[in-house]
């Protein structure tokens, strides 16, 4: 049976340091003492309905699970180098929420978070609202279900994504990325994906200018393109697009098809050789 801890405050550093085999609930972290890492090195901890003022509470712990808390934005870098994990019905608003963790799941949270995400691997997150910049950069083997995202330059640098079902309004996503699949979503936000390799957009609607450029291994199937300009510039791509795309620039290689495209443009210096751009309903 686990050791209950419960109805406390802790204000002091490391209060509950290495805390073992255990349940806190309705417990709160804060006060004068302003003290740090209240549950660092804890491991085999269920936390839930407990709320965090303190800086950096949850660091090196393992086999943790939190459900029914709040992170107040001064809880500073709540979970770093965590392992083996459980959030759901989490309220995260602290910066730096997570960092460098390894297998971690989220479910039904509210995460307002700058620079959330970074270098963490074997993450999975469903039913999840995101705010933030520069989300999950350089993290890796990341699973998504619906996610509404709001937020500048998520996703860079990131090796193997899935996301589906989701709405991500984003600007400059993807820069980077590697082995990633967007299916079933919409992505809005300027220049998407740029420099991406092995990306993947199936059932996608993709929104705004000068999208999909130096990519290499590029492939959208059955999406639709609104106020995409100059897209597609020195990618190699396979695109098969429903509706109407305002201009393609110098694909360098592959296939694009789309119902119509206001212009093609290729640079009498263009990078040689050139993709081929159709239109299915030109006469």
């Amino acid at each position: 049976m686990k050791n209950i801890v419960e109805k406390k405050n802790f204000g002091e550093e490391r209060a509950l340091y290495a805390l073992c085999d255990s349940l806190v609930r309705h417990c709160s972290f804060k006060g004068e003492e302003d003290g740090e890492s209240a549950l660092k090195e804890t491991r085999r901890i269920d936390v839930s309905e407990c709320e965090f003022f303190l800086r950096y509470p949850l660091w090196h712990t393992e086999d943790f699970s939190l459900d029914s808390c709040t992170f107040f934005d001064t809880s500073r870098a709540p979970v770093w180098y965590a392992r083996n994990g459980r959030i759901s019905n989490v309220t995260l608003d602290s910066v730096k929420a997570l960092r460098e963790c390894a297998d971690i799941s989220l479910e039904s949270c509210t995460v307002n978070s700058e620079e959330f995400g970074w270098k963490c691997e074997n993450v999975s997150v469903k039913n999840t609202t995101l705010s933030g910049a520069y989300a999950f950069l350089d993290s890796k083997n990341v699973k998504i279900k619906g996610l509404d995202f709001k937020g500048k330059y998520s996703f860079q640098y990131v090796d193997g994504l899935i996301i589906e079902d989701s709405y991500l309004d984003t600007k400059d996503a993807f820069w980077h990325a590697k082995n990633v699949t967007v299916r079933n979503s919409t992505v809005k936000g300027e220049y998407l994906a740029w420099f991406s390799e092995s990306l993947t957009l199936e059932n996608c609607k993709i929104i705004g200018t000068q999208p999909l450029c130096y990519c290499k291994d590029l492939k959208l199937i059955n999406c639709e393109m609104t106020d995409a300009d100059l897209s597609f510039e020195n990618s190699d791509v396979e695109a098969y697009i429903n509706g109407h795309v305002l201009s393609v620039k110098n694909p360098r290689s592959g296939s694009i098809s789309a119902e119509s495209i206001g212009e093609i443009i290729f640079d009498e210096n263009a990078i040689l050789p050139r993709a081929s751009v159709t239109e299915r309903n030109a006469h």
